[in-house]
């Protein structure tokens, strides 16, 4: 029976290709009120993805958080397949990190899927007292049981690399998981990989700087990241950074999902650049630039030239594909990595974005287009945004996608998306050749939800996905 070993898979391949994996029919998705004007809780929606339900492309549930102003951001689970042969373990609580409120909420979707309830609440104070840390982002759960968060900064609003611990049956706080007194100046993302006694973090910037939008001043001062950090995984101590230059914002990083592999990609937002990372022969750690994505020389824009602004990749489950959203160009790119330092481009669409036909931007020189695209029209809709987070169905057929990056600088870059609300949609991917096409039967308009237009961000699967299991 499936599962009956713990939660998630034995391999990666078998979470692709197994007869345990039914296609997904239900996603969960944090949907933010912070920064719309509207004074309503954030809350965790459930979407029916199903094509043979009645309520395909519906919210058909809302959980409404206690607090307002919370910034649900990403999420992760009290068990993946990182706790795989341990059967005393189930994939029953998801963890809901709140990016500005620093709370973290602990959901039950065990009970009913559908319909999750809050089991727990941990307060900021105890991640404030018992780490001296805030604006948690990443969580993953551990193959020991507890769960580990990396955070943003501390409770002053400064910027600090730390991770938060959470026992993963009472979830309470433990304290912070680093050890040392080095600490990296920024934090982000994070993945771990034990077979090569390694955990990889990245960073965005100082928390109180990037609360209210983005000053391009401010990378300049040192206030937005530069480095992958390199931390011991046994001995929870940093060190090593790998600095990929200034301006560069890494942030989402991925680990090829071989636990035997040494290598994975990172995606820096401001430079439009994916790097590679790998082991190397001394057994340090070092990166490579394999794709870059050129800026666009702009008129009527914040600056002259315009990044893609990459803001999240993902690596499907054989290592094959590589995807990542350029929010700001309005693109979604899929690259056959089988060589991983020569990825190929096999896929593109364009989803909207800032360099639309008709819209305030001209684009006076493009290394890439001959022409600005069309605005992004679905069901009648034009959609506002860009594509922003992403997630793979498990056999790797279909990429969903939301439009909200962070309700600050949606509201700066993005006016119309605060006022009109993000959407989700599903894009077919070629998995033999390569190639990517819009579904257009799939629409979910956040726009239209009960108390007004909300910002929809990262995607979730009950089942787990490519960015929450990691493999021991």
């Amino acid at each position: 029976k499936c599962g009956a070993c713990g939660p998630g898979y034995a391999t990666p391949l078998d979470a692709m290709k197994g007869k345990c994996c039914p296609r997904e029919e239900i996603v969960y998705v944090p949907c933010i009120y912070r920064n719309t004007g509207t004074e309503k809780p954030d809350y965790l929606a459930t979407v029916d993805v199903d094509p043979k339900s009645p309520h395909y492309c519906q919210v058909i549930h809302r959980l409404p958080m206690p607090n307002l102003k919370d910034e649900l951001h990403h999420s992760g689970w009290n068990a993946c397949s990182s706790c795989f042969g341990d059967a005393t373990k189930r994939r029953n609580r998801l963890i809901l990190p709140s990016l500005i409120s620093s709370r973290v909420y602990v959901v039950d979707v065990g009970t009913d899927l559908r319909a999750p309830k809050i089991h727990k609440i941990v307060e900021p104070v105890e991640l404030f007292w018992k780490g001296n840390v805030a604006n948690p982002h990443t969580s993953h759960c551990l193959g020991s049981g507890d769960i580990l968060i990396s955070c943003l900064g501390d409770p002053s609003g400064n910027g600090k690399g730390g991770f938060i611990l959470l026992d993963g049956e009472t979830f309470q706080v433990k304290g912070n998981w680093e050890n040392g007194e080095k600490v990296p100046s920024l934090g982000y993302d994070f993945w771990y990989q034990p077979r090569h006694n390694v955990l990889m973090s990245t960073e965005w910037g100082v928390p109180k700087t990037l609360a209210g939008g983005f000053n391009p001043a401010d990378v300049e001062r040192g206030h937005y990241g530069r480095h992958i950090n390199v931390w011991d995984w046994s001995t929870h101590t940093y060190v090593q950074a790998i600095d990929l230059g200034e301006g560069s914002i890494p942030l989402e990083i991925r680990f090829l999902h071989n636990p035997e592999a040494a290598e994975g990609f990172v995606g820096c937002a401001l430079n439009g650049a994916v790097h590679r990372f790998y082991k190397t022969e001394r057994g340090d750690w070092a990166a490579e630039k394999v794709i870059e994505v050129p800026s666009k020389k702009v008129q009527g824009w914040l600056l002259p030239d315009m990044p893609g602004l990459i803001t999240d990749i993902l690596i499907s489950l054989d290592d094959r594909f590589l995807y990542f959203s350029n929010w700001l160009h309005g693109d979604i790119r899929q690259y056959d990595i089988s060589d991983t330092r020569r990825p190929r481009l096999v896929g593109q669409v364009f989803l909207g974005g800032s360099i639309t036909k008709g819209g305030p931007v001209t684009v006076v020189e493009d290394k890439e287009l001959q022409h600005q695209p069309e605005p992004f029209v679905i069901q009648g809709k034009k959609v506002p945004g860009g594509p922003q987070m992403i997630q793979l169905s498990l056999d790797g057929k279909r990429l969903y996608v939301t439009t909200s990056l962070y309700s600050g600088w949606d509201k700066q870059f993005y006016p119309d998306l605060v006022k009109e609300g993000s959407v989700m949609l599903q894009i077919d991917v070629d998995t033999e050749r390569g190639g990517l096409k819009v579904n257009k039967n799939f629409l979910v308009d956040f726009g239209k939800e009960p108390d007004g237009p909300v910002l929809a961000h990262e995607i979730r699967y009950p089942g787990g996905d490519c960015t929450s299991d990691i493999w021991m």
